[in-house]
């Protein structure tokens, strides 16, 4: 089993790679030796191109929803937007907040900030600023953002608890959240979790969706709303390339299902107070 630093670094790696090709490259490279369909990365992307604020060179293939079209930004708004990549929701998002707003988007990998604060220059756009840091400790002061939205990156994070603390903690009162995610319902062989590819192609990393959105729950937040939910199928061709057709069959017919799920929720205006006294929370 590898540890959170481990998996962190393989997801560094991974993307680091993905950053330096374009959304065709991607989308054409094989999984493995030999013919297949697609990256497991793209299997599970949805259409931007019709959103406005979409730009081509910002869109890797990489999300698995559309979180900025369900996350009610409105002009002037601060929007956060995890796990970054080349800028594609940031530049949607601003599209939204005009130029009285702010955009921030966070990503660890510091090819993907490259290429995304590239994508601003050219784009001219001066509210959207890109910072490097790690999501579970975001480099945010509290209570700064209107808006979170995030597309297919908590899967990839291994402390999705803390991560969810902190968009609690960088939103302002009265502020939401709209995340894009994988999630799981049964359970996956074991196996799973020892193949690389599917842990950094947002497959393996995924958590019961119960447990999912009992930690939004827990962290305080209010309202919670599932926005879309659709199947994520993952090809005979990719799964042939890391296990058996007996290990193939096994999982078919096992029962888990993987979904992408966009998640609404609010933080409240008024946090509870904490209990001082016996009874004061009843």
């Amino acid at each position: 089993m590898q540890t959170e630093n481990e998996l962190k670094e393989l997801v560094r790696q991974k993307y680091s790679e993905i950053a330096l090709q374009d959304k065709a490259t991607n989308q054409s490279s094989c999984c493995g030796a030999g013919g297949c369909s697609t990256e497991v990365y793209n299997i599970m992307s949805d259409d931007y191109t019709t959103l406005e604020g979409y730009n081509p060179d910002a869109d890797l293939g990489l999300g698995c929803g559309l979180p900025t079209e369900f996350a009610k930004i409105k002009e002037g708004d601060t929007v956060i937007d995890l796990g970054s990549g080349a800028g594609n929701d940031c530049f949607i998002a601003r599209r939204q907040t005009g130029e009285k707003g702010k955009v921030i988007g966070i990503d660890f990998t510091t090819a993907m900030i490259d290429k995304a604060r590239a994508n601003a220059e050219k784009i001219g756009f001066h509210n959207v600023e890109f910072r490097q840091g790690d999501i579970e400790k975001m480099p945010v002061t509290s209570g700064i953002a209107d808006v979170v939205v995030s597309n297919c990156v908590l899967n990839l994070v291994p402390n999705k608890e803390a991560v969810i603390k902190e968009i609690f903690r960088v939103l302002k009162p009265g502020g939401h959240f709209s995340i894009s995610d994988i999630v799981l319902e049964g359970g996956l062989p074991a196996k799973w979790k020892e193949v690389a590819e599917l842990y950094s192609g947002c497959v393996s990393g995924a958590i019961q969706k119960q447990v999912y959105l009992d930690l939004i729950k827990t962290a305080g937040f209010t309202n919670i709303t599932l926005q879309k939910a659709k199947p994520i199928v993952i090809p005979d061709d990719i799964l042939s390339n890391h296990f058996s057709a007996e290990e193939i069959s096994e999982y078919k017919t096992g029962g888990a299902r993987l979904t992408s799920v966009t998640v609404y929720a609010e933080k409240p205006v008024t946090e509870k107070a904490a209990c001082c006294e016996p009874g004061c929370c009843n």
